[in-house]
């Protein structure tokens, strides 16, 4: 009998050469893991299927236009300012479309006509030249002050403004359509032609809007 036959099995199972018998792992554990991952992916199908139903039905924001997107920074932008929407550019009038009356309330002589004819070459058009009235004469203090109708302040007296940087606009009870700069002791010069066509060209091309800010 070899040494290596289990005691009491006598010969009839005698076990020969150096290589055991191995022990094969359950099937059932397999089938199992298998089902149980079979099981996870369903459900994460059904998941996503629900997901999508939800947004057909109510309109999901992954189907929101760029137009829409915009609309709502808008919106969300004027409620955290507390201001209303800016002047559309398209209702700004051109430079050509502007009369511009000329005051001087200085001492210096000669700076209405002087500034009227940069104004003429700069595409404004020309009213009324010469000394301001008792109201403002020497009263002025900035470099000037524009002055015109309630509806002139957020359109004509916008576009006037980028020629002389630091005038202030104002409305006054006036009717009609021209625009007053009167110009005040802190007077140099112009604002250079070159930024104010810059300002100009931006304020009044149409599709943007006068003093938006980026804020989305």
């Amino acid at each position: 009998m070899s040494m290596l036959t289990p005691p009491g099995m006598g010969g009839q199972y005698r076990i020969t050469g150096d290589k055991y018998p191995r022990m094969r792992p359950s099937r059932r554990r397999g089938r199992l893991v298998a089902a149980a991952v079979a099981s996870a992916a369903v459900l994460g199908l059904l998941g996503w299927g629900t997901v999508q139903l939800i947004d057909v039905f109510t309109g999901g924001s992954g189907g929101t236009t760029a137009a829409g997107r915009a609309a709502d920074c808008r919106a969300r932008t004027a409620a955290g300012t507390g201001q209303a929407p800016a002047a559309r550019a398209e209702s700004l009038p051109a430079p050509g479309r502007i009369t511009v009356n000329v005051y001087n309330a200085t001492p210096r002589s000669g700076l209405a006509k002087k500034t009227a004819e940069e104004l003429r070459r700069r595409g404004f058009r020309i009213g009324k030249v010469g000394n301001a009235t008792k109201e403002y004469d020497k009263k002025v203090k900035g470099p000037g002050l524009l002055l015109g109708s309630p509806a002139a302040q957020d359109t004509s007296l916008r576009v006037l403004a980028t020629q002389l940087s630091g005038a202030s606009p104002r409305a006054d009870a006036r009717e009609g359509a021209d625009v007053d700069l009167i110009i005040g002791d802190a007077f140099k010069t112009l604002t250079r032609q070159q930024t104010a066509d810059k300002a100009v060209t931006t304020l009044t091309a149409p599709g943007t809007t006068a003093h938006a800010k980026k804020t989305c």
